[in-house]
């Protein structure tokens, strides 16, 4: 029970950031999807940083950078180029894909993952967890008791309004985006240089459609997507444990129970999505 327990909340680190980084886009207004590449760019950022310096606080905050850039492109697409927000954050999902093993082949001589990183220069799992446990905390209090908050949850419910109060949409939603996006780079920074000890190619294994999952089944609240993520961490750490668990000598194919979390995902979603009432303007365009 204890080892179900400590997998849950490593697993449910990296949902975590993700999730709150796409829960203050998506109020904003803007469609998230785009998630899972900004895990990825960023940890793959984080690691080769960590190989250079050695130094993780210097990699977390490289890997911040990166995926402000990438989340500071959909805000571009999004926001000036007018770009359907689903369409982008495809776009976005396919170079983060591929970047990474382009750049990985070229600097390190394989396009799978990069050399393991030193134990001395690894980040302090047990730090980020904890920083994951919390965040959610102060991403409530920046919505609901600040004026950047109030601008945030206006970009995503009344656009409109905003715009009457003179201020500019398309700011308020760059500014959500860049936060977002550093927000859930630190999910990606954990996964390789906390979690794992290298980069390895699509490691993220669909963290960012779970952790945009945990946001709609948490309705758009902080909390309530905190429960959500740890709620996925834990169908993504009960596969570990029933692995080679048989009944009168009959075990569970491994594969199957590898599809476990997602298939959990999806009946959630499935049973939840009529519910769940989004930002009434997100996807929208208006400036």
């Amino acid at each position: 029970m204890i080892e179900l327990l400590t997998s849950s909340l490593r697993l449910s680190a990296p949902l975590i950031f993700a999730a709150m980084g796409g829960l203050l886009c998506e109020r904003a207004g803007v469609a998230t999807i785009c998630l899972e590449g900004v895990l990825l760019i960023s940890a793959f950022t984080a690691a080769s940083v960590d190989l250079l310096t050695l130094n993780p606080i210097a990699s977390v905050v490289a890997g911040m950078f990166a995926g402000s850039i990438f989340m500071g492109l959909h805000a571009f697409l999004t926001q000036k180029a007018k770009t359907d927000h689903i369409i982008s954050g495809v776009a976005i999902n396919i170079l983060a894909a591929g970047l990474p093993p382009l750049l990985s082949q070229a600097w390190f001589g394989s396009s799978t993952n990069t050399p393991s990183v030193p134990t001395a220069a690894r980040l302090s799992a047990a730090w980020m967890i904890a920083i994951s446990l919390v965040l959610p905390l102060g991403i409530h209090y920046l919505i609901y008791r600040t004026r950047f908050g109030l601008r945030i949850r206006s970009a995503g419910d009344g656009p409109e309004a905003l715009q009457t109060a003179g201020v500019s949409v398309e700011k308020v939603r760059t500014l959500a985006l860049l936060l977002g996006g550093a927000l859930t780079s630190l999910g990606g920074s954990y996964l390789s240089i906390g979690h794992s000890s290298q980069f390895l190619r699509d490691m993220t294994a669909g963290g960012g459609f779970i952790a945009l999952a945990a946001v709609i089944f948490g309705k758009w609240r902080p909390i309530p997507v905190l429960f959500a993520s740890l709620f996925f961490g834990f169908t993504e750490a009960l596969p570990m444990i029933l692995q080679g668990i048989s009944w009168k000598g009959i075990s569970i194919p491994v594969q199957w129970i590898q599809t476990l979390p997602y298939l959990l995902t999806i009946g959630i979603l499935v049973t939840t999505i009529g519910s769940a009432r989004p930002p009434r303007a997100i996807g929208s365009n208006q400036n």
